[in-house]
C-alpha cells in the first residue's frame, strides 16, 4: 500500500529542489508541507540550501514550530513563518519563503505586484505588504519570534502572497504543486511588469481577468503539466533527489554508522 507520509516526504525534498532550480530559491529560503494525517502538524527540511535536500532532511514539526524529535541537526531559524501561517491558514497545506531575485526589487521599492499576465493570476488581485519595522522596530530582519511570525501572518490574511518589506515574500498553496506554480509564475510576472515597465507602462489583468485566469492557471491538469515539465529540467541537470523512501535511506545510514 502506498506510504503516504513517505511519498509526500519525497515530493517536499523534489519540491525544493525545483524552486531552487527555476531561482526562486538559492542558498536560503525553505519550503514546507501539512502533515498529510496530522493537520497540527507540517514537514519542513533541516537546514540546509534548497538545491541539496533530500528526503532524509525532512523533519516533522509542531504548529508550534518546536521539532517533534529531539534534532541532531541545525533547524531553520524563520520555521515560525510556517507554523504561525498554519495555525492561522486551516485552508494553507504549503508554504514557501523565498528572496527571488525578480521580486527583491518590488520588496525593496516597497511597490506592489501587479499580475500583469495569464499565469501571473495566480497570485490573486491583491498582494498584501508586511513591515517587520512597523512593529517591532530595528530587527535583524529575520523572522524569528512567534510574534514575528504572528503578524506575517495577519498581514497574509486570506491571501496567497505577501511580500516583506526589505527582505521577500512568502506564498501559500492548496498543495506543494500549487504553491510551486504560484511561486514560479509570481516571479516570472514580475520580471514582466519590470521588463514592462521599462518600456512606459505594465498595465494590470482585468479583476475578471485575474479571477478566470488564475482559477484556469491551478487546475490540476495544469499544475501536474507544469510539475512534470520542471521535473524534467531538474532531472536534465543532474539535480534529482535520491529516489529511495525516507525509511529506507534512514535504514541505511543507521547500518552504515554501525560499522
Amino acid at each position: 500500500m502506498p506510504d503516504k507520509l513517505t511519498d509526500l516526504i519525497a515530493e517536499l525534498a523534489l519540491a525544493n529542489r525545483i524552486l531552487a532550480h527555476e531561482g526562486v530559491l538559492d542558498a536560503f529560503g525553505h519550503v514546507s508541507v501539512r502533515h498529510p494525517t496530522d493537520p497540527g502538524r507540517y514537514l519542513l527540511s533541516r537546514a540546509r540550501s534548497p538545491l541539496l535536500i533530500e528526503p532524509d532532511d525532512i523533519l516533522e514539526y509542531t504548529l508550534d514550530s518546536a521539532p517533534v524529535k529531539p534534532p541532531k541537526v541545525h533547524l531553520y531559524a524563520e520555521r515560525v513563518i510556517h507554523g504561525c501561517i498554519y495555525q492561522a491558514r486551516d485552508d494553507v497545506m504549503a508554504i514557501c519563503h523565498h528572496h527571488a531575485p525578480a521580486v527583491m526589487p518590488f520588496c525593496i521599492a516597497g511597490k506592489p505586484i501587479d499580475p500583469v499576465f495569464h499565469l501571473g493570476a495566480t497570485m490573486g488581485e491583491h498582494v498584501p505588504f508586511w513591515d517587520q519595522y512597523d512593529e517591532f522596530g530595528d530587527t535583524n530582519l529575520l523572522v524569528v519570534k512567534p510574534e514575528e511570525g504572528q503578524s506575517l501572518a495577519r498581514a497574509l490574511g486570506n491571501h496567497s502572497v505577501v511580500l516583506m518589506n526589505r527582505h521577500g515574500a512568502t506564498v501559500v498553496g492548496s498543495g506543494l504543486k500549487e504553491l510551486v506554480s504560484r511561486s514560479i509564475f509570481i516571479c516570472q510576472n514580475a520580471e514582466y511588469q519590470l521588463r514592462a515597465l521599462a518600456l512606459g507602462s505594465a498595465t494590470p489583468l482585468h479583476r475578471g481577468e485575474i479571477k478566470l485566469a488564475g482559477t484556469i492557471s491551478l487546475m490540476p491538469n495544469v499544475v501536474t503539466r507544469t510539475w512534470e515539465y520542471w521535473s524534467m529540467r531538474l532531472q536534465a541537470s543532474g539535480a534529482m533527489p535520491p529516489r529511495r523512501p525516507a525509511k529506507s535511506h534512514r535504514k541505511s545510514r543507521k547500518t552504515r554508522r554501525g560499522r
